[in-house]
């Protein structure tokens, strides 16, 4: 029997080179998330470091646990987790006015406790995913990560030369030495032509003055988070009901990526899967709130990197989970890390996020538009998705409930392609109009078959 390429272990050379290629596309994020809350509570640095390597830590735990999967907790694809940005604006509220820390962790487990117990409800709700559903979301999620990448390129969100010439073009050069190696180097190398990238472009940047690694030197070598750091957690309800409405967020931008990932390795989840995932995603929430960080989501930039270099192996993602552990035990590692100035890393972004979007839409290539509605489904699904990433303040008037909900494009964009999917293709047709037929996924001319997107559902309603 033939091993499939998600279950297929590479060479240890190729794990490693791999591995680390996941945790660079993600680090920038996976730090962001404390170092905005912790910022806006106005922590000293020391409870800064600790949140960080705190997080670091869990995230490779989480990251372990999706991939490699213990009894029912993890989906088992290449997975990467990390904190989720939806839950920043609710934390950042409720640590400067509703109890500090020790209310955000009480509300964090709280929340994880909740996702484990939805899981399987959500998992049957696979069916409302079809092609035109997942293959929008998708593209949502790809169109959505774009500007961070931009933001990346530009010099990093309140960085004093933002936008200055010299910060493009060392994202340029990048972006020029990740596609040159994907297109003339052979194709061991090409695979980790992120991984190049970032590695030549960070090489450039020392002498140039873009960076430095000075701060490797103060950090300490050990770091170890403990339970409970910041105190016992303690129970508002305000601050709980603020979280659950992150969680039911979370879970559905999780599913989202879930669904693409499972597309691009050829590995459609079904069902169980789906329900295994996101009991995962509310284990690691849990973990994150007993040891000092934050909620846990599926990081759709990494989604990106599996798309773009074809390497579908569950474990190349388990290997970033035990460098992302090392990371967070070993603070010098990561101070090695965060010298990797914001233009390299979006120089590589702006060709893995936009991968994303090519994958929503080869995906939406396998849709009949003719005859009926699936083009209005996927015209104002992006537009209600890519409103708030491209007006952040629109919906700055509404309730913080409204806002936790909306201001995710991709919880957005998702919400909006179910419920028009459902209004135009499951309600009772208009007398004299034509139901629209499902179209099943076809290997196109020239095509590999690990490039079909097959069906995202177990069936359409």
């Amino acid at each position: 029997m033939t091993t499939h390429p998600v279950d297929q272990v590479p060479p240890v050379r190729q794990l490693a080179a791999f591995g680390l290629q996941h945790v660079l596309a993600m680090y920038a994020g996976a730090v962001a998330v404390p170092l905005i809350v912790g910022g806006a509570m106005k922590l000293p640095p020391a409870d800064l470091a600790y949140l960080i390597t705190a997080d670091l830590l869990v995230c490779g735990i989480a990251t372990l646990i999706q991939c490699v999967g213990v009894w029912r907790f993890g989906i088992r694809l290449p997975i990467v987790q990390g904190c989720t940005f939806a839950a920043v604006s609710p934390m950042v509220l409720i640590g400067t006015t509703g109890g500090g820390l020790p209310a955000i962790y009480g509300a964090v487990i709280v929340a994880g406790l909740a996702m484990m117990l939805l899981a399987p409800v959500f998992g049957r709700l696979l069916r409302f995913f079809p092609p035109l559903v997942t293959g929008t979301v998708i593209l949502i999620i790809g169109l959505s990560l774009l500007p961070t990448a931009g933001t990346w390129a530009a010099g990093g969100s309140g960085a004093k030369d933002f936008g200055d010439p010299k910060n493009l073009g060392l994202a340029a050069l990048v972006l020029v030495l990740v596609l040159g190696v994907q297109r003339f180097a052979p194709p061991a190398l090409s695979r980790v032509a992120v991984l190049v990238g970032i590695v030549a472009g960070t090489a450039v940047a020392i002498p140039t003055g873009f960076t430095d690694f000075s701060a490797v030197g103060d950090a300490n070598w050990v770091g170890i988070s403990t339970p409970f750091h910041f105190g016992a957690p303690e129970f508002h309800a305000a601050a709980i009901v603020s979280m659950l409405i992150v969680a039911l967020v979370t879970i559905t931008e999780t599913t989202g990526d879930f669904i693409a990932v499972g597309e691009m390795t050829d590995r459609p989840v079904d069902r169980r899967a789906l329900g295994d995932g996101l009991r995962a995603d509310g284990f690691s929430t849990v973990l994150g709130g007993v040891f000092n960080t934050f909620p846990y989501t599926a990081f759709a930039q990494n989604v990106g990197l599996v798309g773009m270099t074809k390497v579908r192996s569950r474990w190349v993602v388990a290997v970033s989970g035990g460098i992302l552990i090392l990371l967070g035990l070993l603070p010098k590692l990561g101070a090695v890390v965060a010298a990797i100035p914001s233009p390299v890393l979006g120089g590589a972004g702006l060709v893995m996020f936009g991968t994303v979007a090519a994958s929503g839409l080869r995906t939406l290539a396998k849709v009949d538009f003719e005859g009926n509605s699936n083009l209005t489904v996927v015209a104002v699904s992006v537009a209600i998705g890519i409103l708030p990433v491209g007006v952040p303040t629109l919906y700055e008037h509404f309730p913080n409930w409204f806002q936790t909900v909306m201001d995710s494009g991709i919880s957005a964009g998702c919400l909006t392609a179910i419920a028009l999917n459902l209004l135009f293709n499951h309600l009772p047709q208009k007398a004299g109009s034509t139901p629209s037929l499902p179209v099943e996924p076809v290997l196109l001319p020239g095509g590999r078959v690990e490039d079909v997107v097959q069906k995202a559902g177990e069936e359409r309603v």
